[in-house]
Protein backbone atom coordinates (compact mmCIF):
# COMPACT_ATOMS: atom_id res chain seq x y z
CA UNK A 1 0.00 0.00 0.00
CA UNK A 2 1.20 3.49 -0.86
CA UNK A 3 1.90 5.44 2.32
CA UNK A 4 2.52 8.82 0.71
CA UNK A 5 1.55 11.65 3.01
CA UNK A 6 -0.62 14.47 1.71
CA UNK A 7 1.41 17.27 0.18
CA UNK A 8 1.20 20.58 2.03
CA UNK A 9 3.27 23.50 0.82
CA UNK A 10 4.93 26.01 3.12
CA UNK A 11 6.52 29.40 2.59
CA UNK A 12 9.49 28.52 4.74
CA UNK A 13 12.27 26.56 3.08
CA UNK A 14 13.12 25.13 6.49
CA UNK A 15 9.96 23.03 6.57
CA UNK A 16 10.54 19.34 5.99
CA UNK A 17 9.03 18.13 2.68
CA UNK A 18 6.69 15.11 2.78
CA UNK A 19 9.33 12.94 1.11
CA UNK A 20 13.01 12.14 1.57
CA UNK A 21 15.62 13.82 -0.64
CA UNK A 22 19.12 12.40 -0.73
CA UNK A 23 22.20 12.14 -2.91
CA UNK A 24 22.60 9.07 -5.10
CA UNK A 25 25.31 8.56 -7.73
CA UNK A 26 26.25 12.21 -7.66
CA UNK A 27 22.78 13.76 -7.92
CA UNK A 28 19.83 14.64 -5.70
CA UNK A 29 16.69 12.47 -5.90
CA UNK A 30 13.44 12.09 -3.96
CA UNK A 31 12.00 8.92 -2.46
CA UNK A 32 8.51 9.19 -3.94
CA UNK A 33 6.05 6.68 -5.34
CA UNK A 34 3.89 7.17 -8.44
CA UNK A 35 0.94 8.04 -6.19
CA UNK A 36 3.05 10.61 -4.32
CA UNK A 37 3.94 12.24 -7.62
CA UNK A 38 0.30 12.43 -8.67
CA UNK A 39 -0.64 13.96 -5.31
CA UNK A 40 2.16 16.50 -5.76
CA UNK A 41 0.89 17.37 -9.25
CA UNK A 42 -2.69 17.69 -8.03
CA UNK A 43 -1.76 19.92 -5.11
CA UNK A 44 0.29 22.22 -7.32
CA UNK A 45 -2.53 22.47 -9.87
CA UNK A 46 -5.01 23.41 -7.13
CA UNK A 47 -2.56 26.01 -5.79
CA UNK A 48 -2.00 27.42 -9.28
CA UNK A 49 1.75 27.18 -8.80
CA UNK A 50 4.49 26.38 -11.26
CA UNK A 51 6.55 23.28 -10.50
CA UNK A 52 8.98 21.02 -12.29
CA UNK A 53 8.74 17.27 -11.75
CA UNK A 54 12.03 15.89 -13.10
CA UNK A 55 13.37 12.35 -13.15
CA UNK A 56 16.73 10.65 -13.01
CA UNK A 57 17.94 7.44 -14.59
CA UNK A 58 21.45 6.26 -15.48
CA UNK A 59 21.35 8.15 -18.78
CA UNK A 60 20.38 11.43 -17.12
CA UNK A 61 23.06 10.92 -14.45
CA UNK A 62 25.63 10.59 -17.23
CA UNK A 63 24.35 13.79 -18.87
CA UNK A 64 24.23 15.48 -15.46
CA UNK A 65 27.97 14.91 -15.02
CA UNK A 66 28.80 16.05 -18.56
CA UNK A 67 26.56 19.10 -19.07
CA UNK A 68 26.23 22.28 -17.03
CA UNK A 69 22.79 23.01 -18.50
CA UNK A 70 21.48 19.68 -17.20
CA UNK A 71 22.83 20.47 -13.73
CA UNK A 72 21.12 23.86 -13.93
CA UNK A 73 17.84 22.22 -14.92
CA UNK A 74 17.84 19.80 -11.99
CA UNK A 75 18.67 22.65 -9.64
CA UNK A 76 15.33 24.16 -10.66
CA UNK A 77 13.34 20.94 -10.13
CA UNK A 78 10.83 20.79 -7.27
CA UNK A 79 10.56 17.00 -7.30
CA UNK A 80 13.01 14.49 -8.78
CA UNK A 81 11.71 10.98 -9.38
CA UNK A 82 13.90 7.89 -9.60
CA UNK A 83 13.13 6.34 -12.99
CA UNK A 84 15.62 3.51 -12.78
CA UNK A 85 15.55 0.06 -11.20
CA UNK A 86 19.39 -0.09 -11.07
CA UNK A 87 19.39 3.20 -9.14
CA UNK A 88 16.86 1.75 -6.69
CA UNK A 89 18.99 -1.38 -6.26
CA UNK A 90 22.13 0.72 -5.70
CA UNK A 91 20.31 2.95 -3.23
CA UNK A 92 19.16 -0.06 -1.24
CA UNK A 93 22.70 -1.42 -1.23
CA UNK A 94 23.85 1.94 0.15
CA UNK A 95 21.27 1.72 2.94
CA UNK A 96 19.01 4.48 1.59
CA UNK A 97 15.24 4.49 2.26
CA UNK A 98 14.09 3.28 -1.17
CA UNK A 99 12.34 0.22 -2.54
CA UNK A 100 10.77 -0.89 -5.82
CA UNK A 101 7.71 1.20 -5.03
CA UNK A 102 9.86 4.32 -5.42
CA UNK A 103 10.57 3.67 -9.07
CA UNK A 104 8.51 6.21 -11.05
CA UNK A 105 8.00 6.43 -14.79
CA UNK A 106 5.20 7.64 -17.06
CA UNK A 107 4.08 4.12 -17.93
CA UNK A 108 3.56 3.40 -14.23
CA UNK A 109 1.45 6.45 -13.44
CA UNK A 110 -0.21 7.23 -16.77
CA UNK A 111 -3.63 5.72 -16.02
CA UNK A 112 -3.76 7.47 -12.65
CA UNK A 113 -2.65 10.72 -14.29
CA UNK A 114 -5.26 10.68 -17.04
CA UNK A 115 -7.99 9.60 -14.64
CA UNK A 116 -7.17 12.55 -12.37
CA UNK A 117 -6.94 14.88 -15.36
CA UNK A 118 -10.40 13.84 -16.49
CA UNK A 119 -12.07 13.99 -13.07
CA UNK A 120 -10.47 17.31 -12.11
CA UNK A 121 -10.74 18.96 -15.50
CA UNK A 122 -7.01 19.56 -15.89
CA UNK A 123 -5.94 21.28 -19.10
CA UNK A 124 -3.03 19.18 -20.37
CA UNK A 125 -0.61 20.26 -23.11
CA UNK A 126 1.95 17.87 -24.58
CA UNK A 127 5.00 18.94 -26.59
CA UNK A 128 6.74 16.07 -28.34
CA UNK A 129 6.58 13.31 -30.88
CA UNK A 130 6.20 13.53 -34.62
CA UNK A 131 3.25 15.47 -36.01
CA UNK A 132 2.20 12.35 -37.94
CA UNK A 133 1.86 10.37 -34.71
CA UNK A 134 0.17 12.96 -32.51
CA UNK A 135 -3.37 12.22 -33.70
CA UNK A 136 -2.86 8.54 -32.85
CA UNK A 137 -1.50 9.44 -29.41
CA UNK A 138 -4.44 11.70 -28.65
CA UNK A 139 -6.95 9.17 -29.94
CA UNK A 140 -5.46 6.43 -27.75
CA UNK A 141 -5.77 8.62 -24.64
CA UNK A 142 -9.26 9.91 -25.44
CA UNK A 143 -10.40 6.37 -26.11
CA UNK A 144 -9.68 5.62 -22.45
CA UNK A 145 -10.53 9.06 -21.03
CA UNK A 146 -12.93 10.79 -23.46
CA UNK A 147 -13.41 13.94 -21.39
CA UNK A 148 -9.73 14.83 -21.05
CA UNK A 149 -8.75 18.31 -22.26
CA UNK A 150 -5.59 17.70 -24.30
CA UNK A 151 -3.62 19.92 -26.68
CA UNK A 152 -0.64 18.66 -28.66
CA UNK A 153 2.39 20.16 -30.39
CA UNK A 154 5.07 18.29 -32.27
CA UNK A 155 8.50 18.05 -30.68
CA UNK A 156 10.22 18.65 -34.02
CA UNK A 157 10.53 22.40 -34.33
CA UNK A 158 13.14 25.17 -34.26
CA UNK A 159 13.59 25.70 -30.53
CA UNK A 160 15.42 28.97 -31.06
CA UNK A 161 13.32 30.68 -33.68
CA UNK A 162 9.85 31.70 -34.82
CA UNK A 163 8.34 28.27 -34.23
CA UNK A 164 9.34 28.43 -30.59
CA UNK A 165 7.85 31.90 -30.26
CA UNK A 166 4.57 30.65 -31.74
CA UNK A 167 4.54 27.72 -29.31
CA UNK A 168 5.13 29.98 -26.32
CA UNK A 169 2.29 32.23 -27.49
CA UNK A 170 -0.02 29.22 -27.78
CA UNK A 171 0.92 28.08 -24.29
CA UNK A 172 0.20 31.54 -22.93
CA UNK A 173 -3.21 31.46 -24.60
CA UNK A 174 -4.13 27.89 -23.61
CA UNK A 175 -2.91 28.24 -19.99
CA UNK A 176 -2.44 24.51 -19.32
CA UNK A 177 -2.52 23.13 -15.80
CA UNK A 178 0.00 20.44 -16.74
CA UNK A 179 2.68 20.66 -19.42
CA UNK A 180 4.20 17.37 -20.60
CA UNK A 181 7.45 17.81 -22.53
CA UNK A 182 8.47 14.70 -24.45
CA UNK A 183 11.44 15.54 -26.64
CA UNK A 184 14.01 13.15 -25.19
CA UNK A 185 17.03 13.89 -23.01
CA UNK A 186 18.63 16.38 -22.91
CA UNK A 187 16.56 18.40 -25.42
CA UNK A 188 13.42 18.47 -23.29
CA UNK A 189 15.24 19.55 -20.14
CA UNK A 190 17.25 22.26 -21.87
CA UNK A 191 14.11 23.57 -23.61
CA UNK A 192 12.29 23.80 -20.26
CA UNK A 193 15.27 25.56 -18.68
CA UNK A 194 15.65 28.04 -21.54
CA UNK A 195 11.95 28.95 -21.60
CA UNK A 196 11.01 28.56 -17.94
CA UNK A 197 10.46 32.25 -17.25
CA UNK A 198 8.01 32.44 -20.16
CA UNK A 199 6.00 29.31 -19.39
CA UNK A 200 2.58 29.59 -17.72
CA UNK A 201 2.12 28.69 -14.06
CA UNK A 202 1.63 24.95 -14.45
CA UNK A 203 3.19 21.64 -13.48
CA UNK A 204 5.93 20.71 -15.96
CA UNK A 205 6.98 17.10 -16.48
CA UNK A 206 9.65 15.92 -18.94
CA UNK A 207 8.26 12.58 -20.17
CA UNK A 208 10.54 11.43 -22.99
CA UNK A 209 8.86 9.10 -25.47
CA UNK A 210 5.62 8.84 -23.49
CA UNK A 211 3.36 9.73 -26.39
CA UNK A 212 5.23 7.45 -28.78
CA UNK A 213 4.10 4.66 -26.48
CA UNK A 214 0.56 6.01 -26.63
CA UNK A 215 0.73 6.06 -30.44
CA UNK A 216 2.08 2.51 -30.51
CA UNK A 217 5.18 3.45 -32.51
CA UNK A 218 7.56 2.25 -29.76
CA UNK A 219 7.33 -1.14 -28.09
CA UNK A 220 5.85 -0.88 -24.61
CA UNK A 221 7.34 -3.43 -22.18
CA UNK A 222 4.82 -5.15 -19.89
CA UNK A 223 4.73 -3.46 -16.49
CA UNK A 224 5.78 -6.71 -14.76
CA UNK A 225 9.20 -6.36 -16.40
CA UNK A 226 9.74 -3.17 -14.41
CA UNK A 227 8.70 -4.86 -11.17
CA UNK A 228 11.21 -7.63 -11.86
CA UNK A 229 13.95 -5.15 -12.75
CA UNK A 230 14.40 -6.39 -16.34
CA UNK A 231 12.57 -3.67 -18.26
CA UNK A 232 15.89 -2.25 -19.46
CA UNK A 233 16.82 -5.64 -20.93
CA UNK A 234 13.49 -5.97 -22.75
CA UNK A 235 13.93 -2.49 -24.19
CA UNK A 236 17.48 -3.30 -25.28
CA UNK A 237 16.39 -6.48 -27.05
CA UNK A 238 13.89 -4.43 -29.06
CA UNK A 239 16.24 -1.50 -29.80
CA UNK A 240 19.82 -2.77 -29.41
CA UNK A 241 21.46 -0.25 -31.76
CA UNK A 242 19.95 2.81 -30.08
CA UNK A 243 20.34 1.62 -26.51
CA UNK A 244 23.68 -0.20 -26.49
CA UNK A 245 25.79 2.84 -25.55
CA UNK A 246 23.22 4.06 -23.03
CA UNK A 247 23.02 0.74 -21.19
CA UNK A 248 26.52 -0.68 -21.58
CA UNK A 249 28.89 2.29 -21.97
CA UNK A 250 27.51 5.33 -20.14
CA UNK A 251 27.11 3.64 -16.71
CA UNK A 252 30.88 3.13 -16.50
CA UNK A 253 31.29 6.90 -16.35
CA UNK A 254 29.45 6.84 -13.01
CA UNK A 255 32.09 4.78 -11.22
CA UNK A 256 33.55 7.85 -9.41
CA UNK A 257 30.09 8.75 -8.12
CA UNK A 258 29.46 5.15 -7.03
CA UNK A 259 32.75 5.12 -5.14
CA UNK A 260 31.78 8.36 -3.46
CA UNK A 261 28.50 6.77 -2.36
CA UNK A 262 30.44 3.87 -0.89
CA UNK A 263 32.73 6.21 1.03
CA UNK A 264 29.74 8.14 2.40
CA UNK A 265 28.11 4.83 3.36
CA UNK A 266 30.82 4.44 5.95
CA UNK A 267 29.41 7.51 7.69
CA UNK A 268 26.01 7.02 9.38
CA UNK A 269 23.17 8.83 7.54
CA UNK A 270 20.40 10.26 9.71
CA UNK A 271 17.01 10.07 8.04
Amino acid sequence: MDTCRQFVFHDSLTEDPPYKRFSLLGAEVDAVTPTCVMEFVGAKVVAGERAIVANHNLHSLYLFQKRADMRAFYAKADLIEIDSTPMIAWGRLMGLPVSRQHRVTYLDYREDFWARAQVNGWRVYHIGGEAAHNDRSKAAILNRYPDVHLDLHTGFFDIGGAENEALLADLAAKKPDVLLVGMGMPRQETWILANLDRLPDCVILPVGAAFDYEAGVIYTPPRWTGRLGIEWLVRFLHEPKRLFERYFVEPWHLIPQALNDVSRRLVPIDF
